[in-house]
């Protein structure tokens, strides 16, 4: 999309907003899955190997909620300020032409 149709509809925010917040997503996502298969493994090295790549997901996962959080994109520990942030994604969201 052109930079100022991006800026007239929202989306140049939005955009930043929505990468982030998916990249979130994955990344707990890889949590979870590498935490379930350590707990499953029986293998002594894959186990290690396993440990080490979910350290790697927790240090991952941190670093985008921090991104997140210093640009006011994600506000995790205030519930009031996040479902405010989220209704002005809708809004900004269902105001983009189709």
């Amino acid at each position: 999309m052109h930079p100022i149709l991006e800026y007239i509809t929202g989306m140049n925010k939005l955009t930043d907003e929505v990468i982030a917040m998916d990249l979130l997503i994955n990344a707990k996502s890889g949590v979870r899955n590498y935490a379930m298969a350590v707990t499953e493994c029986i293998t002594p090295e894959i186990k290690t190997m396993l440990a080490k790549q979910l350290e790697e997901a927790i240090d991952t996962h941190e670093i985008i909620l921090t991104y997140m959080m210093e640009r006011n994109l994600y506000h995790p520990y205030n519930v009031n300020e996040q479902i405010q942030l989220d209704l002005q994604n809708i809004q900004t969201a269902m105001n983009i032409p189709t």
